[in-house]
């Protein structure tokens, strides 16, 4: 754990490969790869760390929950170290206990392993600070981490009763104790919505409409400026951070005004934004412009000055949606076992 600022007032809870990092494991030679890469050869996102580390100044804490094997901790901790991240917890797969144990599916499976590290992490959290502090959730379109960050969000949220969780588990092919931990760690949490939202990075380029079963917290995204658009209008980042997060993308991923432009305005068509905030956006780089040099100005004023009075209305036809009924998990377990499956072959 490294050093952070105190008084968190949210909580950001990350995955790291595909989400963070960019990392390949779709065969043993990628694994074997990504296993011996070191600190510096590991490669963040484009904005992941700006973002990460913007949250933080924000108020939030961080917390990792990632599918890595507990034997990368130290490798993973010093890329972090290297991007000027800070994180709160870091929670790693136990894969070699596994192996020792047996369990072999539990070294692919994901709804096994966060669900109940979820769960436990919450009923402390509750222990200690009641549902005081609200949690933005980060993950990818590689496995299943829409699947599970939204039943999470609606165990905790007291949508999702015993019965239907033990069955959405059976059917996840659970190992019986591991069911046992998160009904134990389920009943400690006093039922409150306070997960925020969802952001799942397209890394695949899954279409964004395949997540329409999990409802509108959830949020598919391409880049991260468009998360930090999205946090922006939540309240957790400020302007000028969302600014930051536009300027690594222009440096590292080539991004020019268009390009900018575009990541609002396809959120806008998918209605996740609703426009409030972009005069902000336009006020604080004037700001800062007038405090130091900003680089990539042209891109950034590019950028707001493509975002018409036009899109600021249509954005505002969009209005949060409320939450309806939880989404069908027995259906979509069986998709996610489906899915898994295919992989395997």
């Amino acid at each position: 754990m490294t050093d952070r600022l105190p008084e968190a007032r949210h909580i950001a809870r990350w995955d790291l490969d595909k989400t963070y990092l960019q990392t390949e494991f779709d065969t043993l030679r990628d694994l074997l790869k990504t296993a011996f890469e070191r600190a510096d050869e590991k490669r963040t996102t484009p904005g992941a760390s700006t973002l990460i580390r913007e949250m933080v100044h924000a108020g939030s804490a961080v917390h990792i929950l990632s599918g890595s094997p507990e034997q990368m901790r130290r490798r993973l901790e010093a890329k972090l170290r290297l991007d000027g991240v800070s994180w709160d917890s870091f929670t790693l797969k136990p894969n070699l206990r596994n192996l020792f144990r047996f369990r072999f599916r539990a070294i692919r499976d994901q709804l096994g392993y966060k669900l109940p590290a979820l769960l436990q992490a919450r009923a402390e959290e509750s222990r200690l600070h009641g549902a005081s502090r609200l949690e933005t959730l980060f993950g990818d379109d590689a496995e299943a981490d829409a699947f599970v960050y939204a039943l999470y969000a609606d165990i905790v949220a007291g949508r999702v009763g015993e019965e239907l969780l033990i069955q959405v588990c059976e059917r996840g092919r659970m190992y019986t104790d591991d069911i046992a931990s998160v009904l134990r760690y389920a009943r400690m949490i006093e039922p409150a919505d306070i997960v925020e939202r969802v952001l799942i990075h397209l890394d695949r380029q899954v279409p964004p409409d395949k997540f329409y079963a999990y409802g509108p917290r959830l949020v598919p995204f391409y880049n991260y400026l468009q998360a930090a658009l999205v946090l922006y209008e939540d309240g957790r980042l400020p302007a000028r951070a969302v600014l930051r997060v536009a300027v690594e993308l222009v440096v590292q991923h080539h991004f020019d005004a268009d390009a900018l432009a575009r990541s609002y305005l396809e959120l806008v068509r998918r209605g996740h934004m609703q426009g409030f905030g972009l005069e902000g956006l336009r006020d604080e780089l004037r700001i800062w412009a007038s405090q130091e040099r900003v680089t990539q100005y042209e891109e950034l004023e590019g950028m707001l000055t493509r975002l018409t009075p036009t899109a600021l209305e249509r954005a505002s036809l969009n209005r949060r949606q409320e939450l309806g009924e939880p989404p069908a998990y027995q259906e979509l377990v069986r998709r996610q076992e489906r899915r898994k499956k295919g992989f395997q072959r």
